[in-house]
């Protein structure tokens, strides 16, 4: 069973709809009830990050969440602002972070962008994993994926990332630190390759 949290930020049926294509249960959690039995949880996000982070810390479910996450260690896994939030701080807003990875959330530096529109980044990039890791299953090499963002996350710890991609500088696209990960791109959107690395998440 996959939890969607939702907080009124991020495309909860999308998600939904490609797990019913791989007949694999869901549920949505829009209260810390709903969240009570999780086995594996995902925390979508779009828009500004301070927006994001009021609307979770208004939602009732926080606490919750960090005594699932920090505490009965359930898999969890950002998406995009989502994953964001799962850092300490970000350059788009004041805000704190959820601190669950120890890294930091940067603007592109629009001077290295080589692209004629440099940000937001948007489009289809390569997601190369720098380790051989289950998220990654039959994703290990050609695989693409949808972006939407002009932040980018910065690990402290550079185990802590899993994939990179590059716009302008190489950046961490996806992340795992024990039982959280996260990914800067939309699976959602990102057609048989998102789908394959939902299905992964789901099996881990």
């Amino acid at each position: 069973m996959i939890t969607l949290i939702d907080y009124g930020v991020g495309n909860i049926f999308a998600f939904q709809n490609v797990y019913k294509r791989l007949d694999i249960p869901t549920k949505i959690a829009k209260t810390a009830a709903d969240l009570e039995d999780a086995e594996k949880l995902i925390l979508p996000g779009v828009g500004a990050f301070d927006y994001a982070m009021a609307q979770l810390n208004c939602s009732g479910m926080r606490e919750k969440l960090d005594e699932l996450v920090l505490d009965k260690k359930i898999p969890i896994i950002g998406i995009c602002v989502g994953m964001q939030m799962m850092g300490n701080r970000s350059d788009e807003g004041t805000s704190e972070g959820l601190k669950w990875i120890d890294a930091d959330i940067l603007k592109f530096d629009e001077r290295l962008i080589q692209q004629r529109t440099k940000l937001p980044h948007m489009g289809w990039n390569d997601v190369k994993p720098v380790m051989s890791h289950p998220l990654f299953v039959g994703l290990e090499e050609d695989a693409i994926f949808y972006f939407l963002h002009s932040y980018y996350f910065k690990c402290n710890k550079r185990e802590d990332s899993i994939a990179i991609s590059d716009y302008g500088i190489p950046f961490s696209s996806a992340v795992n630190s024990d039982n959280v990960y996260g990914i800067q791109f939309h699976p959602e959107k990102s057609h048989q390759y998102g789908e394959k690395l939902l299905h992964n998440f789901a099996q881990l």
